[in-house]
């Protein structure tokens, strides 16, 4: 009986490891490329593994769907308070926005392959992030950043979806898992819906259908309000061998025909559907264990070391500027596409990868973040300022 009525801890408020596991999921996607252009997918049993590493985009977007929804939670569970419409697109703007223009003017005016093919259309598609929804506007270097597009719909829905669910709060708070898992069985149809699409565009590559893997971390940022020290199913969610043996065998059964054909080959409508049942597997039990264990657990050995957190501050530049280190190294070093060399290929991508990771965040990332930071300061000191004004306005009338 003590265990059910016992509090809910507070949630901790900055979880280092996951940072370090976004460096990892930035790694996972810089290996897939690399396997797919030295044609790595060919080698026996381990290539299509190699391959499905892309599933590291499910990590990232678990990650998404934690982190912006934990604010939204807390406020159903009456812990803190979510930030204004206004404020949160702008810190998302400036997360997401200055690194990216800078990769996207770097490729379309410099790199040579999608130098000459940068008409009108593909710079607009490519700076506003448009290329999932406008044809043939995925441009050598830049291929990527298709989930990119898929993320920042996400953020543009976000507040939508936390609308929605408003009502659902205090002793209601408890549905908000329920109807999130309601919201995941629908996105699991969408490759079956017949969405009218341009040529050359598949509505596999819009939110909806990636929404499970969003929805894997919005489930686990309303369960860290819910777990009670000794329940069952904290332990269980909390366990980091159970976790992590099941999204590696998730992670196993999607280098199958289960998880859709390797490379750009589409998946048929089940195979869509269960790539995205075994991603947010793999987003949940790889994130679960690092959000629901105790608040007094010893940092995680390896995600939480500092080669481990400096990748993960550097994850966003990883992400933007692989696609241009790869492309460039195979003519730099005499290297033809999909001949093989896959790890000579890697180390180079990875090596010359980094510096311009780090010289994104020194640069650009976190300049622009605490840019917003400052604005956020400024409109706070404006707002104190007219509330001050309008308290002696009135108590001036009052005295009258």
């Amino acid at each position: 009986m003590t265990t059910a009525t016992a509090p809910v801890p507070a949630p901790r408020a900055f979880i280092p490891a996951l940072e370090g596991m976004r460096g990892m999921a930035a790694l996972g996607v810089l290996l897939t490329h690399v396997s797919f252009q030295t044609g790595a997918g060919g080698i026996a049993v381990l290539g299509p593994i190699l391959e499905r590493f892309d599933m590291a985009v499910a990590v990232f977007f678990a990650l998404s769907g934690f982190l912006l929804w934990r604010p939204h939670a807390a406020v159903a569970h009456g812990m803190g308070t979510a930030p204004t419409t206004g404020r949160y697109l702008l810190h998302r703007l400036m997360r997401i926005v200055p690194a990216y223009w800078a990769v996207v003017v770097f490729v379309l005016l410099l790199l040579p392959g999608a130098a000459q093919s940068a008409n009108l259309r593909v710079w607009v598609s490519n700076l506003f992030l448009l290329q999932v929804f406008v044809p043939l506007t995925l441009t050598e270097g830049l291929t990527q950043m298709w989930s990119l597009s898929v993320e920042v719909a996400f953020y543009l829905v976000l507040p939508l979806l936390a609308w929605s669910i408003v009502w659902l709060r205090g002793p209601s708070a408890r549905r908000r898992v329920p109807v999130l898992c309601g919201l995941i069985a629908v996105s699991l149809t969408w490759n079956l819906w017949p969405v009218p699409t341009p040529d050359a565009i598949h509505a596999d590559n819009w939110l909806p259908g990636y929404l499970p893997w969003f929805a894997a971390g919005m489930v686990l940022a309303e369960l860290i309000h819910q777990v009670r020290p000794g329940a069952w199913w904290g332990r269980l969610f909390s366990s980091q061998p159970l976790m992590w043996a099941l999204a590696l065998a998730a992670f196993l059964v999607s280098a199958t025909e289960f998880g859709g054909p390797a490379g750009l080959e589409r998946a048929e409508p089940w195979q869509y559907a269960m790539k995205m049942l075994l991603g947010m597997i793999i987003g949940f039990g790889l994130l679960a264990p690092l959000v629901l264990r105790p608040a007094d657990a010893a940092p995680h050995r390896w995600l939480e070391s500092p080669t481990a957190l400096t990748l993960g501050r550097w994850s966003y530049g990883i992400f933007l500027w692989h696609l241009v280190v790869l492309t460039m190294v195979f003519p730099v070093f005499g290297i033809l596409p999909f001949s093989g060399q896959f790890v000579y290929v890697l180390v180079l991508t990875t090596a010359l990868t980094m510096p311009l990771a780090a010289a994104s965040f020194a640069l650009i990332e976190d300049p622009a973040r605490r840019l917003a930071r400052r604005w956020d300061k400024a409109a706070a000191a404006r707002r104190s300022r007219r509330d001050q004004e309008k308290a002696a306005a009135a108590a001036a009338t009052t005295s009258r």
